[in-house]
């Protein structure tokens, strides 16, 4: 975990630091090359291109309708997982970030192609830092995720009893962090892929200006979990990350992405990634104006 451990932070400031001293040296840095992060930067990008005249509004929306049949337990990292859940929300609005209360608003979301309606939850992901960066007429981006009651209510006992906590406290004359003892008790998420069922859908709903008029578009993918695990003996939260790494870095040996400097995703070309995407197990549709009513 490259974070600090006081504070999550969950900010690319860190990264971005490093510019000059890459270009100077001649390096690359891709940051963020997995989904979300990562593909929902291209989607956000591919869309731009093709197609709005200006982005006005974005919602990213990580839908995992995938049930390992645990009572508890997270489909990545738990100490990352949890403490993005715990952490304030933040969304961009009017020109800066506003902050509020953790899981303190959500709707419900239909996915397309059969997955379902899910409940979803605003919570900050690092994508809005640097998409409202590189794409400044945004007016609203806003980043969703779905979780089970089941999953919630672990998660606010846990909370409650103080092991999602990332203060050190001391047992038995050693020193210990909460959320990293917590780790060690839940499922590895690496043993969960012949256990897991159903499907993930992540994607964007994009609002915007074409050619004077307003519109939306809704790009997406849906990973099934047991294919997944057919495939590559994973389950889908493993292989949806794993796929855009090597995308990424695919990008850069080809020589598609090259250039000294520590980069975003959405500051390269989306195209040929995209493309790569549909040809390695990732592909995606759009929708022009789905309908969606997003708050």
């Amino acid at each position: 975990n490259y974070e600090p451990l006081d504070t999550a932070k969950f900010e690319y400031k860190w990264q971005w630091a490093y510019q000059e001293k890459f270009e100077k040296a001649g390096l690359m840095a891709l940051l963020g090359s997995g989904f979300d992060p990562g593909a929902t930067n291209m989607f956000t990008a591919y869309i731009a291109k093709h197609y709005f005249d200006e982005i006005h509004y974005l919602d990213i929306i990580d839908v995992n309708g995938g049930d390992h049949g645990y009572p508890f337990a997270t489909n990545f990292n738990p100490e990352i997982n949890i403490r993005e859940v715990t952490a304030e929300c933040r969304h961009w609005e009017n020109g800066e970030f506003v902050t509020t209360p953790a899981m303190s608003l959500k709707q419900s979301f239909t996915c397309p192609d059969g997955v379902g309606s899910y409940n979803i939850y605003r919570m900050y992901h690092e994508e809005l830092e640097s998409l409202t960066k590189h794409f400044p007429s945004l007016k609203k981006a806003q980043f969703w995720m779905s979780f089970s009651d089941n999953y919630l209510k672990h998660l606010e006992v846990l909370g409650n009893v103080g092991m999602t906590g990332i203060e050190p406290v001391e047992y038995e004359g050693q020193q210990i962090v909460p959320i990293q003892f917590l780790k060690t008790l839940l499922p590895d998420p690496s043993t969960l892929g012949p256990r897991t069922k159903g499907k993930t859908c992540i994607g964007c709903v994009v609002r915007g200006i074409k050619d004077g008029k307003e519109k939306t578009v809704y790009l997406y993918n849906i990973c099934d979990h047991q294919e997944c695990y057919a495939e590559v003996q994973s389950q889908a939260i493993s292989y949806t990350t794993g796929v855009p790494a090597m995308i990424g870095a695919k990008m850069m040996v080809e020589q598609k992405w090259m250039k000294a400097g520590v980069w975003n995703m959405e500051q390269l070309d989306p195209d040929p990634f995209m493309d790569d995407m549909n040809q390695h197990g990732l592909p995606w549709k759009v929708i022009e104006e789905p309908g969606y009513d997003l708050v």
